[in-house]
């Protein structure tokens, strides 16, 4: 049965185990080291919480110190609240030295507070709070000493600040760490509060004690309750020792004096206030305080202690964790390095050697000896390179054979068994197949190589390097150089200087492994002619070769530049522009099909030819209006000899003076073609090339754009002798018009004048007595003076003599006093205009006012003229009823004709129901 086996590349191909990737020196560390790292990390994380409580109870720490400041700085308030209260009530000497005594002593323990506050950092702003409370002590100070309080108002304003500091301890305290702090700051807290309540207490008594009259406004105290829930507080949260503490003071002589009192002021507040003194008072409630505050700084040492403790035990458990990980990390990583030792070396060694022998070098040998599993391995490996070493040999020899073309060998199969075996009978069938390969790539070659000789179209092989490597016939017969010449030069040699550039960019873009296509480029032949080559080319990087195939689009892309210069001269002829910009417009685009650096069209004329138009490159200028003689040896003149296109490239055969011009302008060719046009050769179409050489027979293309262009010439022609026949007839019709105006103005008016005047004489010559002879004459002359008057008139309206006199502004001015429509005037027309413009806009004028007056129904025209960039521009509306068609009338066609035979521009629009505009554009500069 045959084994199988993956191959290298699938095998590589799937991604091995994560273990499986993993060395065995360190899959041992891992199985060492992995449960201690884990251990060293719980440890570690313990250590971590440790030394971050330890930062918490070292803050705690710093804000019980704060608290203790602060609640310094609340005691001597309270103080000072007792003393402010006594003065205020009695105020004598010893009362206000007691004050003073007491606003010393608050303003040193407040500054001490602010210098301990000084760089606190916490949450609470103890520095700020230490700043209010001293402006507003400030504030109540001065108050009190201008005596504008009363005394209830002063123990609450000192009560509300004592409350204020005792909050401030309060927010301090509040982020106790540990269970045990928590319950200490609890205990300092309400043995604080209590001490406060007290104090309170003593000043609203004192104050009931040194004013009699306050004792029935005095209710049961609130204090003496407040006092009592905070020890209750004390006592659950406080230690034996200073519960024990408390009981003590409680049961002191001064505290039974104060409940005394206390149950007095509960039942008959009267006689209390009657039997107790100040003194007694001030005494009893002093001592009975003292002691509580000997209990506030015992619960405040305790709360140190505590918080120091905390820290403390904190700060060794951190430590004595991370010490005692360390040293089981290093115990064990010294075993762990001491068994890998033992293990990876004989692993390395054995490693080593089958990746030598995979590389091919069978020199390599492995000593290790041993009796365990990888001793076995080694000894396999040994095997391996003794058969390794014969069945390279069998391969060498192989190999041997291919090279010399000794197809017929084989290797020796029956050495070797198993895999081996199989494997040198495969060799020894890809041998065979080889042969039989050889023979058909024979084959194969000779077919394509025929096929690449007998190609029409261009194939080539090329490197990435930029030269040729091969080219078929097509390539000599196009480009006319040899074979040799094409691979001996870079290949952007032979291309067009002007497409080079583009030329390189692709030859990069397929060194980058990337094909290209339809890629267009232009080669200059050995004659100079430039063809127009397509390419499809592909590139194998790998073989830094480029397979590319060509073929000579010349002709497709001349004809196709050919055409659209063709429609971009028949779109200006159309457009009816004037033909010296038609010709303008024919050489430009003969000198850009040609790429030649001169062209011009030239008319014949008798004994010459005329340069109409000319499209030239700086040192090759021929101007317009430039006669060539048709007696010389020129290519206009043997045109005009031959009829037939021709070309001169043989200047030293030319007479002295014409071979002398073209060697100064440098020129290498001309060539020309004849311009028929109605069946008569009308002119010639001339090209000259200085550094290009187009080729042979560029004058038989120069005759096919001008087969063409003649048609476009004719055109034109046509037009413009359509143009002046217009204005050849409406200047005929205006002189027409003048001379019957002068011929009735000079005879026929005369004449009847003259009549006129022998009529009168008659009638007056006339004796008496002939009365109805005298009526009959005077009835002739009136008559004959209505048939003069009509006549005038009639002249007036052939050519108006105020036209010829004024000008067109008062011609206007008089058309509109004759309108049956009313007429709006804005003329702005300085001085006069040619003859010709003003009579057109006359007749515009004159033909628009009678057709508003018979046809529009308007009640309003306006008439603006004004003269801007050289023309006249002229616009007539109405508000009639509009619809007017020019196809329907000859009126509005006469004017339109008149306009464009001068050159200028007609337009109507006359929609239904808005009323009628024309607008007229004649330029106003002669010729």
């Amino acid at each position: 049965m045959r084994a199988r086996y993956a191959s290298p590349a699938s095998a590589a191909s799937v991604r091995p185990p994560l273990l499986a990737r993993l060395k065995v020196g360190t899959k041992l560390m891992l199985l060492v080291l992995l449960p201690v790292c884990v251990l060293i990390g719980f440890t570690t994380i313990t250590a971590v919480t440790d030394w971050q409580d330890a930062t918490e109870l070292r803050n705690f720490q710093a804000a019980t110190r704060q608290a203790f400041a602060v609640a310094g700085a609340a005691d001597r308030l309270a103080a000072e609240r007792t003393a402010a209260v006594l003065v205020q009530v009695q105020p004598t000497a010893a009362h206000r030295a007691g004050l003073a005594v007491a606003q010393h002593t608050a303003n040193e323990v407040l500054h001490l507070a602010r210098q301990h506050a000084a760089g606190w950092t916490g949450p609470v702003d103890v520095p700020g709070r230490l700043t209010w409370v001293t402006g507003r002590l400030g504030t109540l100070r001065r108050q009190l000493a201008a005596g504008t309080l009363s005394t209830a108002e002063i123990s609450s304003r000192y009560g509300d600040l004592t409350a204020y500091l005792i909050g401030t301890v309060n927010g301090l305290l509040s982020a106790a760490p540990t269970k045990d702090s928590d319950r200490a700051a609890d205990t300092y807290l309400a043995i604080l509060q209590a001490v406060e309540a007290a104090q309170r207490e003593r000043a609203d008594v004192a104050t009931v004690l040194a004013s009699p009259g306050h004792a029935l406004l005095l209710a049961p105290s609130q204090w003496p309750a407040l006092e009592s829930a905070e020890l209750n507080t004390f006592r659950h949260t406080a230690p034996g020792s200073l519960a024990a503490e408390l009981q003590g003071v409680l049961s002191q002589p001064a505290a039974a004096t104060v409940d005394r009192v206390r149950a007095g002021f509960l039942t008959d507040p009267e006689h209390a206030a009657a039997a107790t003194s100040l003194p007694a008072w001030l005494a009893a409630s002093g001592a009975r305080i003292d002691g509580l505050r000997g209990l506030e700084r015992a619960a405040a040492a305790s709360l140190a202690d505590i918080a120091a403790a905390d820290l403390a035990a904190a700060q060794r458990g951190g430590i004595r964790d991370v010490v005692l990980s360390l040293a089981v990390l290093a115990v064990v990583a010294a075993l762990a390095l001491a068994l890998r030792r033992s293990i990876t070396g004989p692993l390395r060694e054995v490693s080593a050697g089958a990746r030598t022998l995979s590389s091919g070098d069978l020199d390599f040998d492995v000593s290790y000896t041993g009796r365990d599993e990888i001793g076995d391995v080694a000894a396999a490996f040994r095997d391996l390179r003794v058969t390794a070493e014969r069945l390279a040999g069998e391969i060498r020899a192989t190999n041997a054979a291919i090279s010399e073309n000794r197809l017929d060998h084989r290797a020796d199969v029956a050495a070797f068994e198993g895999t081996w075996a199989q494997l040198l009978a495969g060799l020894n069938d890809t041998t065979a197949a080889f042969a039989r390969l050889h023979g058909r790539r024979q084959r194969v070659e000779r077919e394509l190589e025929g096929i690449f000789n007998l190609s029409l179209d261009l194939l080539c092989i090329a490197g990435v390097d930029g030269y040729f490597k091969r080219v078929n016939p097509a390539f000599e017969e196009t480009l006319g150089y040899t074979s040799d010449e094409l691979t001996a030069k870079p290949y952007s040699a032979f291309v067009h200087p002007n497409d080079r550039a583009v030329t390189l960019a692709a030859q990069d873009v397929l060194a980058s492994g990337k094909d290209v296509a339809r890629f267009e480029n232009r080669y200059l032949r050995r004659d100079g002619a430039e063809r127009w080559l397509q390419w499809n080319a592909r590139s194998v990087p790998e073989e830094g070769l480029i397979y590319a195939a060509g073929r000579d689009v010349t002709a497709s892309r001349r004809a196709r530049e050919e055409q659209a210069a063709l429609r971009r001269v028949a779109t200006l002829v159309a457009q009816g522009v004037p033909p010296a910009d038609v010709f303008d417009a024919v050489v430009t685009e003969m000198r850009l099909l040609l790429s030649a650096e001169n062209t011009r069209l030239m008319r014949y004329e008798p004994g010459c030819a005329v340069v109409l138009a000319t499209s030239y490159e700086p040192g090759l200028e021929i101007p317009v209006g430039d006669r060539v003689p048709l007696d010389t040896e020129t290519v206009a003149a043997r045109v005009w000899r031959s009829g037939r296109p021709e070309r001169m490239d043989r200047f030293g055969e030319l007479p002295g003076p014409i071979a002398e011009t073209f060697s100064r302008l440098g020129v290498r060719l001309a060539a020309g073609a004849p311009i028929i046009v109605e069946g008569r050769l009308w002119g010639v179409m001339v090209a000259a090339w200085r550094r290009a050489h187009p080729g042979p027979g560029i004058e038989n293309r120069i005759g096919e754009f001008t087969e063409l262009v003649g048609t476009a010439i004719s055109n034109a022609e046509a037009r413009a002798d359509l143009a002046a026949s217009r204005a050849r007839i409406v200047a005929a019709s205006d002189e027409t018009r003048r001379r019957i105006e002068r011929d009735l103005h000079d005879g026929t008016q005369q004449r009847l004048v003259s009549l006129g005047l022998q009529l009168r004489a008659a009638q007056d010559a006339i004796p008496p007595g002939h009365a109805e002879l005298r009526r009959e004459l005077a009835g002739v002359a009136g008559g004959l003076g209505e048939v003069l008057a009509e006549l005038r008139e009639l002249s007036r309206g052939i050519h108006p003599a105020i036209l010829t006199e004024g000008g067109l502004g008062p011609a206007v001015k008089a058309l509109a006093r004759r309108s049956a429509v009313p007429v709006q005037l804005d003329v702005s027309v300085p001085g006069r205009l040619p003859q010709r413009v003003e009579v057109a806009a006359y007749f515009v004028v004159s033909e628009a006012l009678a057709n508003t007056a018979k046809h529009a129904q308007a009640s309003r025209v306006q008439v603006r003229a004004a003269v801007r960039d050289a023309a006249l521009e002229l616009v007539i509306r109405d508000d009639g009823s509009g619809g007017a068609d020019p196809s329907r009338g000859s009126g509005l066609i006469g004017l339109t004709d008149r306009v464009e035979a001068l050159g200028g521009t007609i337009g109507i629009s006359s929609p239904a129901g808005a009323g009628t505009q024309i607008t007229v554009s004649l330029t106003v500069r002669e010729g």
